[in-house]
């Protein structure tokens, strides 16, 4: 979701970063407290800052006390709890800064940990009720935000759960570290936190907390309404639910806001931001396409809106199915007539919010997800919620990257500007990079303009709103890296090797080189999204080696090892680099210790499950002659083999899995690889089945290409999950077994990666990858088609093109910051574009290996 990645946008302008990670203490809650008493200690761990009486040891589990406050209280409620908690010697930790606590605070943070300020560490039963009611006496009227992962004590901020104080970990049934307690008879348990209550399964609750867990499970009251049907969307700020009207069986849509929760920038809450939809709706009310506002009430401590339920998709959905530059060579035709049907739900958009102006409003978040087109292209706009009047209104808070009009837009300009970027991005939806890259702007326009033969004025007209005020319009563009980069493909994957390199930074704990927000959640060791893939792109490349990068990784890794055993997420990928770049013994070390998290593994795909595990050992069995790794490899591919048998079918309605990373095509590589290996005929026949069961979740789309059924109307044609992941393995299938059932698919699968338009440049996901896919393609067979298409894609990655420090780079996902990492950032495309240039170099690990004698 792309505001889970605006929240690491605050602490950098050029990549993803973490504000705790750089430092970011302006606003930190310790200034206004008094210091610790003799006896305590504080250490800060990630986001907290934890204060612990040094007297006595804590237990390792056991009931804790959250405190919860609002951004306006949260200095008073942390002073009152800091002097109790000090006074009676009872440890606790709290957020550091008002910062933190508004992220965490904000419309898309997690549920299950919004609005926790304080955390109290009881040592007994009899203690957590003594705080409790010491405590809400001191903090009687303070007001914050539910936490719904607890349950409440009486009525003020104070919220408990039963969960561990000290960290214990356990290995959960994919594989992965995870956060435990302890049942009485000594095994280890997931530490569940969600955004409900939950009370492992041996825990008494304790007599005087009855009366307050029945009260959070009494039910909606009598007087309510409506029958909920389904849930349509949920952010930290409530829940937007599909209803019909009790009585008249009228179809509704619920929005829900919980008081001081999903905050925007400037602190506005979602019951405030519900109040404006309410008002703005009624203003608006009779105007077509906007829904009519029913009625507002209280339930529970929570604000409802119930609304009319607009026909339609989001226009984001429509131009999925209907963009045509996702396929090969559209003809002209298909092309204009594009063209005019857009043309004509912009005009339809325009005079709906031409509308809204006439009524004294401004939209103020017009952006394709709160634009519904209906099956005979009428359009409506839903979500209100940042709608004010003209006299009013701001740039607002929140928004979507792309649209949102920059400070100096004020009152009906503010929609001006969004009306202006919705008619670049329906011909080319890549307005999420102009905030970052705003000299693209005229590559963008010239790109739309020349494919779908606009007229020049229309593209003058755009950069007049879109440019910032006070730019030259007129004056020739400097020469830069980026016009002798992006025509010459060794100049470009020079540059961008330089940009890589030119990003690192070795001096940090938490990574080496910035790549996607993952980084933050896995660890910036990892291959995907870490410093072994990039540092095994750059191998690859060719880039003379540093030995403080390579330090870095062996420090980082002993320093805390990986929690997880897989390939892309974990210790065997960071060990295949350690191997290749000759640090065999800490490679050794990262094997050994993710050798009892294995057995647990039940995920069969190669990002992180036991086919990107088993091809690593069987790698190590080559490259070092290694029976141990042999065994190991044969033993995971016949434990996937017995899996695939019992394998259900896929979910037609279902999220899609199939491609390299995540479906069967992984397991199928391993399973080629292990043929190579053994000579053994059944791997092949493995191999072929399980490519198949991958092919049972694709489609033809309408140029006669395969691609990945993802959902009803959405297909993927990419590495991680997509036909270009499948294609790559059915690539390799067939150069050992050209009578294989699954090699017939490869031309329509080759096929799904010649379309123009791409929303992401990199490797996994985006253009890099459908580059990549199609170079090792050409080294088996000479086609001219896929030569034009290796082509077109590097001409095509000027779209994406962004200068830094002078040398090429690249954005990362959702395109809001630039990335270096292997999964979505420059690493990945500098592994692409070698690929091409180099008709050795790998694309990824076990991809294009060289048949070996079987041993």
């Amino acid at each position: 979701m792309t505001a889970r990645y605006e929240a690491y946008c605050f602490a950098d302008p050029v990549f993803y970063d973490s504000s705790t990670a750089v430092g970011v203490e302006s606003d930190a809650f310790e200034v206004e407290l008094p210091a610790l008493p003799p006896g305590w200690r504080r250490h800060d761990r990630e986001d907290w800052a934890v204060c612990l009486n040094m007297s006595g040891a804590l237990p390792r589990q056991g009931w804790k006390i959250h405190v919860s406050a609002g951004l306006s209280n949260a200095g008073q409620v942390l002073d009152a709890v800091w002097r109790y908690c000090t006074s009676q010697g009872v440890s606790f930790k709290f957020l550091r800064t008002r910062r933190i606590l508004l992220a965490r605070n904000s419309k898309y943070a997690e549920r299950a940990g919004s609005g926790k300020l304080i955390t109290i560490y009881p040592p007994d039963e009899v203690a957590l009720r003594r705080i409790l009611v010491d405590l809400d006496r001191r903090l009687d009227g303070a007001e914050g935000p539910y936490i719904l992962s607890d349950l409440r004590f009486a009525s003020g901020p104070l919220y408990l759960r039963y969960g561990g104080f000290v960290d214990q970990w356990m290995i959960d049934e994919s594989g992965n570290r995870v956060s435990a307690v302890t049942r009485p008879d000594g095994t280890l348990v997931p530490d569940r936190r969600e955004p409900r209550f939950v009370l492992p399964d041996w825990v008494t609750l304790p007599d005087f907390l009855q009366p307050y867990l029945a009260a959070r499970r009494g039910g909606p009251p009598a007087d309510f309404d409506y029958r909920i049907h389904s849930a349509l969307h949920f952010s930290n700020g409530g829940g937007v639910y599909l209803a019909d009207r009790l009585g008249d069986g009228v179809e509704v849509v619920l929005k829900e806001a919980r008081p001081l929760a999903g905050l925007d920038r400037d602190g506005t809450d979602a019951v405030t931001r519900l109040d404006r939809e309410w008002t703005a709706l009624r203003a608006l009310a009779g105007l077509p396409g906007v829904p009519e506002a029913y009625e507002r009430f209280p339930l529970w401590e929570h604000r409802f809106l119930a609304m009319e339920r607009r026909p339609g998709i989001p226009l984001g959905r429509w131009l999925a199915v209907h963009y045509p530059l996702t396929r090969q060579d559209p003809a002209r035709d298909e092309l204009i007539a594009f063209r005019d049907r857009a043309m004509a739900i912009l005009a339809a958009v325009e005079r709906l919010v031409d509308g809204v102006h006439e009524r004294g409003l401004v939209f103020g978040d017009l952006h394709d997800r709160n634009i519904l087109i209906d099956a005979d292209d009428s359009v409506s706009l839903i979500d209100f919620e940042l709608t004010l009047p003209v006299e009013q209104a701001r740039r607002p808070a929140l928004g979507a990257p792309g649209f949102t009009a920059p400070a100096d837009r004020v009152g009906f300009e503010i929609d001006h500007y969004a009306l202006a970027a919705l008619r670049l991005w329906m011909f080319l939806p890549l307005n999420a990079m102009l905030a970052l890259a705003p000299d693209r702007l005229t590559a963008h326009l010239a790109f739309a303009t020349e494919r779908f033969d606009l007229p020049a004025s229309y593209g003058d007209r755009l950069a007049a709103t879109l440019r910032g005020r006070g730019s030259a319009v007129d004056s020739p563009a400097p020469r830069t890296v980026l016009d002798d980069a992006t025509t010459d493909p060794v100049a470009a994957r020079d540059s961008l090797l330089r940009a890589v390199l030119a990003s690192a930074t070795p001096d940090r704990a938490d990574r080496l080189f910035p790549g996607d927000v993952e980084q933050f959640s896995v660890g910036g060791a990892c291959f995907a999204h870490g410093a072994a893939g990039v540092l095994y792109a750059l191998d690859v490349a060719g880039a003379e080696r540093r030995v403080e990068h390579e330090r870095w990784l062996i420090e980082a890794v002993r320093r805390e090892p990986p929690p997880r055993a897989g390939f892309y997420d974990g210790a065997h990928g960071i060990a295949h680099v350690l191997d290749r770049l000759g640090h065999r013994e800490t490679a050794d070390e990262l094997i050994d210790g993710a050798a009892s998290l294995v057995p647990r593994i039940t995920d069969h795909g190669l990002r992180g499950g036991l086919a990107g595990i088993g091809l690593n050992h069987l790698h190590l069995a080559a490259t070092r002659r290694a029976p141990d790794h042999h065994a190991t490899a044969v033993e995971i591919g016949t434990r996937l083999v017995d899996v695939l048998a019992l394998a259900p079918a896929p979910d037609p309605e279902g999220r899609a899995r199939a491609g390299l990373l995540y479906g069967w095509s992984g397991p199928a590589l391993l399973f080629l690889r292990l043929y190579q290996r053994t000579g053994d005929p059944a791997w092949l026949t493995a191999a072929d089945r399980a490519v198949g069961r991958d092919l049972s979740e694709c489609v033809a789309v309408p140029d006669g290409a395969t691609q990945v059924r993802d959902g009803s109307t959405r297909t993927l044609p990419y590495l991680d999950v997509g036909s270009a992941g499948i294609a790559v393995v059915v690539n390799a299938l067939a150069a050992q077994h050209p009578e294989a059932d699954s090699a017939s698919a490869l031309p329509d699968l080759l096929h799904a990666c010649l379309g123009d338009f791409v929303i992401h440049p990199g490797l996994l996901l985006g253009r890099a990858g459908l580059m990549g896919t199609l170079a090792l393609a050409a080294r088996r067979r000479a086609d001219p088609r896929i030569e034009a298409g290796i082509r077109r894609h590097r001409d095509l990655f000027a779209l994406h093109a962004v200068p830094y420090q002078g040398e090429l780079a690249f954005p990362g996902h959702h395109l809001l910051r630039l990335s270096m990492d292997l999964a979505t950032g420059g690493a990945g495309v500098l592994l692409a574009m070698t690929c091409v240039l180099d008709p050795i170099a790998p694309l990824l690990p076990f991809l294009d290996e060289v048949a070996r004698p079987p041993t």
